[in-house]
């Protein structure tokens, strides 16, 4: 007898036994029980939540001869046909593979028979978004008025891509992830009648590799149980994919966050002597830090020994939050270049090496009395001859502190954002309240570099590494220090010798 793969021998065979996905087999079990099944579905989500699945019951459901609250009886000449693949009424197509207009003329020639046996034809087009312009201008019409013994089953990873117009033809079902508990639950049930023996923590970690996806953790499963014949332990199913120990992730993480340098490189020659794929340690890395910065905030994780939350706390009690964020947005940086990279290994050991190099702890910057009052005693004389009967205010500080400007600017260059830098080179900063800052440019505001500083990227970028400097997200306005000075002389010339106070009110 045939093998067959474990995803295909459990997948569901009735809505109830399917899992995560319990706000769409509802609505289709009522639809069917009160007979107002439409003809036309869109099941739309992430890879193994379940999409095909549902269209296969719900083929069956329709045509089955003993339906019993909305479920297929699975026992009666229809479904086991159906189950079979024999029954030719309905009819599995990967419009992956058959995406031209002919395959989909196929179709509508065939919508004009009657069904062989069953009471509806149905068809399940799986991946819809990969047909083809003029195939899916083929299916509109007869997606939008099929005959009555026709009802359309389509799926796809990415909705965005299928016209408007097939889209208000259907049903749209979203899919959701499935959450890990679920599939520990699932997991667990294919293990005891598959007599396959696995620890607890081997299910947690199977389940958090499956980024909610159930096929795809019954086939890390599967895998698994085909290296050992013994109890599948965790750590055989980190090797298995490669995962490095904890032990090597947490000697590294340590190294980064004490500037360890030779530390670092120990241990990245540690994932490389083993054969471990640097991407997939990467990965692990950054999951690491956060995970640090999570039982920083909230002082506890899921997932971690009572030995691991150990090392795990230790880490915490040694850095601030903002030095964990850092470390995250500069290991996603490397992660970036590591994709677009020929010499992986090269990049990966400089970029951890730049992020370990201990950082310059310059004065933070804070505006001081000192230098406001000499900025005020700079202004007096010219207020006293405006304003003589007036008598200036005093000089409240409420400036937040915030990083040195130029440890900013300067930082914009050494990632390579050299027009950004070149824009702000020699530009100030001023705190206008707790969410805005203002840059000055005392030399002038030329078209060009606000042309540079306002395209969203550009943008985009400096606020990110105001939020990697500060550790929150600060609004930025542009100031012309020239043309503002312009328009004081001006406006203060036009009314020289009048003998007038004049008040400028902007």
């Amino acid at each position: 007898m045939a093998y067959t793969a474990l995803y295909r021998k459990f997948r569901p065979l009735k809505f109830e036994d399917m899992v995560g996905q319990e706000h769409i087999t509802k609505t289709l079990k009522n639809q069917i029980m009160a007979g107002r099944v439409g003809h036309a579905y869109l099941f739309n989500g992430g890879r193994g939540t379940g999409k095909t699945t549902t269209a296969k019951i719900l083929a069956r459901v329709v045509n089955c001869l003993n339906p019993q609250n909305g479920e297929p009886c699975n026992e009666c000449e229809i479904c086991k046909e159906i189950l079979s693949g024999a029954l030719t009424d309905v009819v599995e197509m990967d419009a992956a593979s058959n995406n031209s207009v002919e395959d989909i003329r196929g179709i509508r020639e065939e919508v004009n028979f009657l069904p062989t046996k069953a009471k509806y034809r149905v068809y399940i087009i799986d991946e819809v978004h990969m047909l083809s312009t003029g195939a899916f201008n083929a299916l509109l019409k007869t997606l939008e008025e099929p005959p009555e013994h026709v009802k359309f089953m389509l799926a796809t990873t990415e909705p965005q891509k299928l016209p408007a117009t097939i889209l208000s033809r259907c049903q749209r079902f979203d899919y959701k992830k499935i959450n890990n508990e679920d599939v520990v639950k699932r997991l667990k049930i294919i293990c005891a009648e598959s007599k396959i023996k696995i620890t607890d923590e081997a299910l947690q970690i199977l389940a958090v590799l499956s980024e909610g996806a159930m096929r795809d953790a019954i086939s890390i499963l599967e895998r698994c149980s085909q290296e050992s014949a013994d109890e599948i332990t965790a750590d055989l199913v980190k090797d298995l994919v490669g995962i490095p120990s904890l032990e090597i992730i947490d000697k590294l993480t340590k190294a980064i966050l004490e500037n360890e340098e030779t530390t670092a490189l120990e241990a990245i020659d540690n994932v490389i002597n083993d054969g471990k794929d640097l991407y997939n340690f990467l990965w692990e890395v950054i999951k690491y830090v956060k995970d640090i910065l999570v039982y920083k905030a909230t002082k506890k994780l899921d997932l971690y020994s009572d030995t691991e939350l150990t090392q795990i706390k230790s880490l915490a009690e040694k850095v601030e939050k903002q030095r964990l964020l850092e470390i995250i947005y500069q290991l996603s940086e490397l992660e970036g270049s590591l994709k677009n990279s020929n010499q992986k290994t090269i990049m990966f050991q400089a970029g951890i090496l730049k992020i370990c190099m201990k950082r310059a702890e310059k004065p933070i910057l804070q505006p001081r009395v000192d230098i406001i009052q000499q900025r005020v005693a700079k202004r007096q004389p010219e207020v006293a001859q405006n304003q003589v009967k007036q008598q200036s205010k005093p000089v409240t500080q409420n400036v937040k502190p915030t990083r040195d400007w130029q440890e900013i600017v300067d930082q914009l260059k050494k990632s390579g954002k050299i027009r950004l830098y070149t824009c702000l080179v020699n530009t100030t900063v001023e705190q206008l309240n707790d969410q805005t800052w203002e840059i000055i440019f005392p030399n002038g505001l030329t078209d060009f570099n606000k042309r540079i500083l306002e395209e969203p990227n550009n943008r985009a970028d400096l606020i990110k590494a105001i939020a990697m400097a500060t550790g929150s997200e600060i609004n930025i306005k542009l100031k012309d220090a020239k043309m503002k000075k312009a328009e004081t002389t001006t406006t203060s010339s036009a009314f020289d010798g009048l003998g007038i106070d004049i008040n400028v009110i902007e």
